[in-house]
């Protein structure tokens, strides 16, 4: 008899072959067959479950059902997203990710829906494994690209190729850690690059928290690149949730941190320094404890900040924040009432606007005017903690400027110098080479208003809510007092920047006193983009001109009888004309504004139709020739629909370009749609899109796009990990201010029909003869945008609401003059690549 206990080889039991069971068989094979039938019966919903317990249970058929599956998943989930039930949505995407937990389609599926939603880092991490699965998968790619953008912004970039940064605060922490600050706390590590110079330093203990899981996954994998894996604890947490002993096991003796945006305190520097120096820091040095070893108080790196405004004219931060044209394409504005934008600064708090916005005064389109001497707006000591607390409740200051130049007055402009320690600073400086932006408030008067030499502008600092805020209240001139708040509507219609005299003024002044302050003027809230759009006099202008002859065409094409006024004759004589343009736009109303036309709008903003409606009323348009199309819709595909009868559209106006340089996504499959619901001669507006780029030499793009190497992040291993989030194209790009070496006269690259479908082509080889010598860093492209054979306009233009793109080479491309350079420009849906070579040279990719 064979030993009982004995073991097989080996150690391992014999696997036993499964027995069949007929009842599981007969239940996969039934449920095989109604998922098939629910999925032809388009029951998907139904489906999706059948397929479910099919996979779950008979794992062999994966193969087999995958491509079913995932149709009826992406089908499903269409549904449940229209009808709101996202909880059951994103459910079924798990499931079906229990089952395909390797399927790329799946994950880039539901990473667009977590995008659309919102939830832009869990979407990032759905679309960069899909890309690990598939690298040639070209949705996902895209889609990635997207996402980047927002969450590894292009500032990321440029702070860790600013080596003086960095090398600043190494030298601070650095300092620190040897003289006795051995536990060390890093507030928003991002890449771990201050962890890793604590370490470095010779801190005992270094922790770490980052609330961005993209980032926070990013630092994992380089502190494990450093071989610091396992020597600084990181977490990805919010600093305001952290306790001891659950996060960190006792107060840290420093903070590092450099939580700081352009307006200082936006990434909450203020509320996350109170939390630590209550709960993670230990108590800082006072009259008492000053003598103390270091080891036994805390501190915080930066120690503080010195916060600097200026009063400055600028007609780019004007035409993107309020109106500055009386009519566009042949409409008054008198009565759409007062538009901004959203960035409107007080000294209350308004969770509906913005208190700033940001730009980079040297690369700003048209440059600016100081008006004022810079001035310190704030001071501020982030080792104070009595300070910091009392921030929000000071009473807001007053400051009085002195004004030394005449201009209209455009906006405030911050900076800040961060104290590292007492020997060490960074400025943000307009004219200092940093990676900071700067933060601008920008001022609201309809009509302008010109400062002169003598005037003294009163400026409101607050900080109510931990924001800094920066209010221009009024300008004494003459020993009178005018509140900019009312001078755009006392100014009255005639010259606004005129110098008004002493009496006006006075007046001006007298009826302020006499009006309610507690009443509020009735404006309406447009994008900054939008407001430039709206400022794009050329533009409207061309537009208005293209459709003119079209309508004219139209009627002259079928020409009847004239139709009784408001009979039924009259409604069948109507152009039908239908704008699909995301936002705010007045081109239904250009429309519209030739008669018999009833134009379609896709605004959905309440508030925006009505400022049309009023528009429309002012302009003598009848209210039944402006209808507000799908209010609701989500599906932007779902608009391009015939209207509530039989006749076709004689026009559809298509928003081709992004405002910040790229193609619309979708859009050769909306002109095709587009084109099918056209009556003869109809036509799509614009009708033909040519793309134009250049080769260039520029630094900028470069540090721009990816850390160049090790040194500027002080030896750190850094490049690999954060240039996965490189995206190759460079959007909101000004190339009339880029600091860049032209090497070839401009091309046309690529055109883009949207009439003639048999036009187009996939794929082009496009030759360039550079015109001196440099390395081909990037090209820049624009677009020239044909509203018919003969109109067009260019993104190019300085007065354009479009910015410009460049695509990013991953490696230079050296060149001599008269090298012919051969870019292969190819078009995937409403992407374009490009890859460059010459002749047999290396190529190199860039897409956009």
């Amino acid at each position: 008899m064979p030993n009982a206990s004995a073991r097989p080889k080996h150690g391992r039991r014999p696997r036993r072959r499964r027995r069949e069971d007929p009842a599981r068989n007969e239940l996969v094979s039934s449920s095989l067959e109604s998922a098939q039938q629910c999925l032809f019966n388009q029951d998907y919903g139904t489906a999706f479950v059948h397929y479910l317990l099919v996979l779950n249970l008979a794992p062999a058929f994966k193969d087999f059902a995958k491509e079913s599956f995932r149709f009826t998943l992406s089908k499903w989930a269409e549904e449940l997203d229209s009808v709101g039930r996202i909880q059951d949505l994103f459910d079924c995407y798990e499931q079906a990710l229990e089952v395909y937990p390797a399927d790329e389609v799946i994950l880039n599926s539901m990473g667009e829906h977590l995008f659309r939603m919102g939830f832009r880092d869990e979407a990032a991490g759905h679309f960069h494994k899909a890309l690990k699965l598939r690298p040639d998968f070209p949705e996902a790619r895209e889609n990635f690209y997207r996402v980047a953008n927002w969450l590894v912004e292009r500032w990321h970039f440029l702070m860790l190729n600013d080596h003086k940064r960095n090398l600043k605060y190494q030298q601070a922490i650095h300092k620190a850690v040897q003289s006795g600050c051995s536990t060390v706390l890093d507030i928003g590590t991002g890449t771990g690059i201050l962890s890793m110079c604590a370490k470095n330093a010779g801190a005992a203990e270094v922790y770490a928290c980052e609330l961005s899981k993209t980032m926070y996954e990013l630092a994992c994998e380089v502190l494990t690149a450093n071989g610091m894996d396992g020597r600084i604890k990181i977490q990805h947490i919010k600093s305001l949730e952290m306790e001891i002993p659950k996060d960190i096991p006792q107060r840290v003796s420093l903070v590092v941190t450099e939580t700081v945006d352009a307006g200082l305190f936006g990434e909450g520097i203020i509320e996350s320094l109170i939390h630590a120096w209550h709960h993670l820091l230990l108590p800082p040095p006072t009259g008492e404890n000053e003598s103390q070893d270091p080891s036994l108080v805390g501190r915080v790196i930066p120690a503080g900040a010195t916060v600097f405004g200026m009063a400055v004219e600028s007609t780019e931060i004007r035409r993107h924040h309020r109106l500055c044209v009386s009519s566009v394409g042949g409409l008054s504005l008198a009565g759409a009432g007062e538009l901004r934008s959203p960035v409107s600064c007080s000294a209350e708090p308004d969770e509906t606007m913005e208190p700033y916005t940001t730009e980079r005064l040297s690369r700003l389109p048209g440059g600016y005017k100081a008006l004022t001497q810079p001035f310190t707006a704030l001071d501020i000591d982030f080792n104070n903690v009595k300070e910091l607390e009392g921030l929000c409740s000071r009473e807001t200051e007053q400051i009085r400027l002195p004004v030394t130049e005449e201009g209209e007055l455009d906006a405030l402009v911050v900076w800040f110098q961060l104290r590292l320690d007492e020997e060490s600073s960074l400025s943000t400086g307009p004219k200092e080479d940093t990676c900071w932006e700067q933060a601008i408030y920008p001022v609201h008067i309809t009509n302008g208003f010109v400062l002169k030499p003598g005037d003294e502008l009163l400026v409101e600092v607050s900080c109510h809510d931990c924001f800094l805020r920066l209010c221009s209240v009024s300008v004494q001139r003459d020993g009178h007092t005018i509140s900019l708040d009312n001078s755009a509507d006392s100014l009255g219609p005639g010259n606004p920047v005129s110098n008004p005299s002493a009496e006006a003024e006075l007046c001006t002044a007298l009826e302020g006193l006499q009006t309610d302050q507690e009443q509020t003027r009735d404006f309406c809230m447009l994008e900054s983009s939008e407001m430039a759009l709206l400022n794009n006099h050329d533009y409207h202008s061309s537009f208005s001109s293209a459709m003119a002859k079209l309508i004219s065409s139209m009627k002259a094409k079928g020409q009847k009888p004239e139709a009784v006024p408001g009979s039924q004759s009259e409604v069948n004589d109507l152009l039908y004309v239908l704008d699909v343009s995301e936002g705010f736009s007045l081109l239904p109303l250009i429309a519209a504004s030739n008669g018999d036309v009833k134009a379609f709008s896709s605004v959905e903003k309440k508030q925006q139709q009505e400022v049309l409606k009023k528009m429309a009323l002012a302009n003598n348009i009848p209210e039944k020739n402006l209808e507000f199309w799908l209010n609701h819709s989500e599906d932007e595909q779902g608009m391009l629909k015939r209207p509530a009868r039989e006749k076709l559209w004689s026009a559809i106006v298509l928003e081709c370009v992004e405002t910040c340089g790229l193609i619309r996504q979708k859009l050769m499959e909306k002109a095709s749609l587009a084109r099918c619901l056209l009556e003869d001669g109809g036509r799509v507006f614009p009708e033909r899109i040519v793309v134009y780029g250049m080769l260039v030499e520029s630094d900028t793009l470069l540090l721009e796009s990816a850390v160049q190497g090790q040194e500027p992040t002080l030896g750190f291993n850094i490049a690999p990990f954060i240039n996965q989030f490189t995206v190759p194209v460079h959007v909101f790009l000004d190339f009339s201010t880029l600091e860049c070496k032209h090497l070839s006269e401009s091309v046309e690259l690529f055109v883009l029909d949207l009439m003639e479908a048999n036009a187009n082509y996939t794929h082009r080889e496009v030759k360039v003869q550079t015109t001196c010598s440099g390395r081909i860093t990037a090209v820049p492209f624009w677009y020239q945008i044909y509203l018919d054979q003969e109109i067009s306009v260019s993104t190019l233009d300085h007065k354009s609401h479009w910015k410009q793109a460049a695509a990013v080479l991953q490696q230079p491309l050296e060149v001599t003059a008269g090298d012919w350079v051969y870019l292969a420009v190819k078009l995937h849906k409403s992407t374009i690549s490009i890859s460059a070579h010459i002749d047999n040279g290396p190529r190199t990719t860039m897409e956009q």
